[in-house]
């Protein structure tokens, strides 16, 4: 499979939080910020440093089975912005504690571009040179229809207040960050909180008890939700719009 090659140490134009597939006893910290060459043009015609980044957006892109690497490469080549978001865990080898990464969500990669750019994407590359289906799919937005036509949903976007915040998250190294649904989650009266303390400081979300603990979920998109590891009351804050006001001990 493609996905099976060695994941590169730092991608020029997009945001990987993985790094190495193996990190080894230790993992360097995630770079948060873009670096988009200028390039001439693509196939498409579009010139990527003539679009305004006003016009970007966060695109959720669904992938091909097993090839999320492969797709993440194939953006990366044409100077776009994306962004894989990998999940930490801790093995044994050789008797020593290492720590791996793994795709977080290997179903979907986030694409930061103008509209344009990304419908030129998904008809660029196919799977595999002898079958017809596409790497890459938009992901709709089933909460919503499209302005034009009611009876379809509009590709699903994500506004960059909330994939900073994924980013943020998902860029910790901590094996207890995990997906979740809706179903495993019991929310403690809907609390929306923003970590004050920690490993987790600055992350926004809703307290949630998952396994028995205190966590604190954001969500990227409906169905699509993160938790992160245990978090102490001591240590959020009620999220209000002017202010955080630390959550009183009861």
């Amino acid at each position: 499979m493609e996905d099976n090659a060695k994941q590169p140490l730092m991608a020029n134009a997009s945001l990987y939080n993985g790094l190495p597939t193996d990190t080894g006893p230790s993992c360097p910290s995630a770079r948060l910020t873009s670096c988009t060459p200028s390039i001439s043009k693509n196939k498409g015609g579009v010139s990527v440093e003539n679009v305004p980044k006003a016009s970007r957006q966060w695109f959720v892109l669904r992938v091909s089975y097993g090839r999320i690497i492969k797709a993440k490469a194939f953006v990366e080549a044409k100077g776009l912005e994306c962004y894989v978001p990998m999940r930490y865990k801790e093995v044994k080898k050789q008797g020593e504690k290492r720590v791996i990464t793994e795709p977080l969500l290997p179903s979907f990669l986030f694409v930061h571009a103008s509209a344009e750019q990304v419908n030129t994407l998904l008809y660029e590359i196919k799977v595999s040179s002898d079958e017809s289906r596409n790497l890459l799919s938009y992901y709709f937005d089933h909460t919503t229809h499209c302005q034009d036509n009611r009876k379809y949903n509009p590709p699903l976007t994500i506004r960059d207040g909330a994939m900073d915040n994924f980013i943020r998250l998902t860029s910790i190294k901590n094996p207890h960050i995990i997906p979740v649904t809706s179903n495993n989650i019991q929310f403690k009266l809907g609390d929306e909180v923003v970590v004050t303390e920690g490993k987790f400081k600055g992350i926004h979300g809703r307290v949630a008890r998952i396994a028995g603990q205190q966590r604190v979920v954001i969500k990227v998109f409906d169905g699509c939700l993160v938790a992160t590891a245990y978090v102490p009351k001591e240590a959020m804050g009620i999220q209000t719009q002017k202010r955080s006001t630390q959550i009183a001990s009861k």
